[in-house]
């Protein structure tokens, strides 16, 4: 069995992914997890639960769509290793993932906790509103004080449940010294409260619960919309750790393997690695031969040839033949775990960037304070009424309350956001739009992300009827890409296998058998006794004659040439950084265009050149798949993944690309500049707002209860503008 290259599952003629991308009840003690990364839609999930549930031991097997990966109950003797060979037959990727990493990410709970606290608000606010109306009729005295009273009651409950969100962000930026939009919002909140507080106890005429309500209602639905509009991102690091091997076969003294946890291996322990499995530690080839896919870890897509003395790294694919090594560096040492803390350090760069309305709030919220403390302090002065001086104060905080400002970044974001999801595209992360706006550089991945990450061979239709009847029958049965571009092309040209005898496959060579009485050969060029060619290459030995070559190449995703072409239009620079050869990169970057390219880059090299990038003044958007490519998508100012990328990559990204074709990279660009003019209108609007009413309540002339109507028609009003885009 191999993970290297699998037959992708047809995408399904008009499959449906389930309303909510998930199976609704997951097993709740499972023993084992699966990552699935090419699975897309309802009927994936039918075909993968079929499956595995068909399988001996196995009791239930659900499986998240959004989070692409299964969970199992099984019996003890059932072991990953088991179901992954089930899954490669259906035509699905599957990796093993540690249960005891998963468990340390917390199911987000964001989204619940603000439709909670908004519908508190909501019935709140109605309720009380509906006892305002009493005294704006004409209710007095000890019946209005009692309709005050019990205002009282319900608003002081629902405030100090539903504006926990406020409360916390505002003590937060006030306990580091700074200022954020959230200070002057719960200023004004708790100011109408107090004012409102004041007033009944003195029996006054007109109390704010009301205006206090509807202003955490407002603020509140417009952080819930900020929050639909992202999927709520798992932590990358934290999803590379589960991606580590947990168990391997460690050899004794006597030589016989025993199944051991990967946590328990110590430097020079000696490993036995399968075909199929994946290496669990880094290390020093000590018997055998065999090929290595390294494509989770370079983007490479051809297999590389390992041998006694090769180095080998932990996430690499053993595909043909057995293995022993001996563990160079285990546990945090590993290659693959210094990933995971390359990717954590580039999450912790990008997450300093500060969102426009934050830094709206830093020249906002002083101005704010400073004028309602001098409106209050006119006014004692001039009255000596602390009432009227405490009831403008707050008019003027409620009123230049920054509900306009808290809306414009969520609507708009919504607005666009929505347009994007129509063309095939999820942003994830709060600012991904703001900063996607700011890109100048674009860096792409070459497999899987602009390429298919799928050989294909290029001349078999040249050959002859026997030709491919002989390479067909040499190639079934192996995982090597090159043997399975093969025997797709051979099913595609309606060709059968000739019968072969005593065929087998040969670890970092190829496949040899007997026909007719002279032994056949497919593989490596050198074990064929043929010239190898620029292009990667696989050769026929026929018994007599010259080998025939097979060359082939990589076909491109839909859309990577008109996105690349429009990029390149819009005055934006493109590169190609690739893990891959460099013939390869070379020929991708002139057929589409790119001038600047980089081969053979490791997971460290594209981190690299990003942040050398950054460092002279580009904003890099990242496209990438892979899982060489989280740490690059990690440290951009903004990323792009596929939704058939690894769940690594696709976590580590700020937007998903839902569907195949590459070409709305380009529009998103264009449309997240105008998301940004948007917002910077609606701010625009709500100062100009700010100008006009603040004059009116320093000057007494709007009780906080109009001050608080004022403040919702800003708030719509930067709505509507947002829905022009649209």
């Amino acid at each position: 069995m191999s993970t290297a290259v699998r037959p992708q599952l047809a995408a399904c003629p008009g499959c449906v992914a389930a309303p909510n991308g998930t199976v609704e009840q997951a097993p709740t003690e499972a023993r084992l997890a699966l990552s699935l990364p090419s699975i897309h839609c309802q009927a994936c999930i039918s075909t993968v639960e079929r499956g595995l549930n068909a399988v001996p031991g196995v009791r239930n097997a659900r499986v998240n769509l959004t989070l692409k990966r299964a969970l199992i109950e099984a019996d003890p003797e059932v072991r990953a290793l088991d179901l992954v060979p089930v899954l490669e037959r259906l035509g699905f990727e599957a990796h093993e993932l540690d249960l005891a990493a998963l468990s340390a990410t917390q199911t987000d709970q964001a989204g619940r906790d603000l439709l909670m606290r908004l519908a508190v608000a909501f019935f709140a606010s109605m309720n009380v509103m509906l006892l305002s109306i009493s005294v704006w009729s004409g209710a007095s005295d000890a019946t209005r004080d009692m309709f005050h009273w019990i205002s009282a009651a319900i608003t002081f409950p629902a405030i100090l449940f539903a504006g926990q969100p406020f409360f916390r962000n505002a003590w937060q930026a006030l306990r580091v010294g700074r200022l954020n939009m959230d200070v002057p919002i719960v200023l004004a909140i708790v100011l109408a409260l107090l004012t409102s507080l004041w007033e009944t106890s003195l029996s006054g005429e007109h109390a704010y619960f009301d205006a206090a309500l509807t202003l955490t209602f407002f603020l509140l639905a417009g952080r819930y919309l900020d929050h639909r509009t992202r999927a709520v991102a798992r932590s990358a690091a934290e999803e590379l750790a589960a991606l580590e091997v947990p168990r391997a076969l460690r050899l004794d003294s006597a030589g016989q393997t025993v199944e051991v946890a990967v946590a328990d291996l110590v430097i020079n322990d000696h490993i036995l690695v399968r075909p199929g499995g994946r290496m669990p530690v880094d290390g020093v080839v000590l018997e055998g031969q065999s090929e290595l896919d390294r494509s989770l870890l370079t983007g490479e897509t051809l297999p590389v040839f390992a041998e006694v003395g090769s180095s080998v790294s932990a996430g690499e694919v053993n595909l043909t033949g057995p293995l022993v090594i001996r563990a160079t560096a285990v546990g945090n040492e590993s290659s693959l775990h210094q990933l995971a803390d390359l990717v954590a350090i580039a999450e912790s760069g990008r997450s300093r960037y500060t969102s426009l309305a934050d830094r709206a709030a830093k020249l906002y919220a002083p101005g704010v304070h400073i004028l309602s403390g001098l409106a209050f302090l006119g006014w004692y002065l001039f009255t000596f009424d602390m009432r009227v001086a405490l009831n403008i104060a707050a008019a003027v905080l409620i009123i230049t309350c920054p509900c306009a400002l808290g809306l414009a970044v969520p609507a708009v974001t919504t607005a666009a956001s929505g347009r994007l999801f129509k063309k095939g595209m999820l942003i994830k992360q709060a600012t991904a739009l703001e900063r996607l706006a700011e890109v100048d550089t674009v860096v792409f991945d070459k497999t899987g992300t602009l390429t298919n990450g799928q050989p294909h061979c290029d001349d078999f239709d040249q050959l002859s009827l026997s030709d491919q009847r002989l390479a067909f029958a040499l190639a079934q049965g192996s995982d090597h890409p090159l043997s399975v571009a093969i025997c797709r092309a051979a099913e595609q040209a309606g060709v059968e296998a000739i019968p072969l005898s005593g065929r087998q496959e040969v670890p970092g060579y190829g496949s040899e058998a007997l026909y007719e009485g002279q032994r056949v050969r497919l593989g490596r060029a050198a074990w064929v006794g043929a010239e190898p060619g620029e292009k990667t290459a696989a050769y026929l030995d026929r018994g007599a004659g010259a080998p025939q070559a097979l060359t082939f190449s990589d076909s491109l995703r839909p859309g990577a040439a008109d996105a690349v072409e429009a990029l390149l239009k819009a005055g934006k620079d493109v590169w190609l950084i690739s893990g891959d050869a460099e013939g390869a990169v070379r020929d991708l970057a002139t057929r589409l265009g790119i001038k600047s390219w980089i081969a053979a880059a490791l997971p460290q090299d594209k981190c690299d050149q990003i942040s050398l990038l950054s460092q002279q003044g580009h904003r890099v958007l990242m496209v990438g798949d892979g899982l060489n490519d989280t740490a690059a998508l990690a440290a951009a100012h903004v990323s792009i993944s596929p939704a058939s990328a690894l769940d690594a990559a696709r976590v580590a990204s700020d937007i998903v690309l839902l569907g195949q074709d590459l070409s709305p990279i380009a529009e998103a660009c264009t449309v997240a500049q105008k998301a940004t003019r948007r917002i910077r209108e609606n701010f625009r609007i709500a100062t100009l707002y700010n100008v006009i009413a603040v004059p009116l309540a320093v000057a007494g002339l709007a009780t906080p209860l109009v001050a608080a109507l004022a403040m919702s028609t800003s708030s719509i009003t930067v709505s509507l503008n947002a829905l022009r885009l649209r």
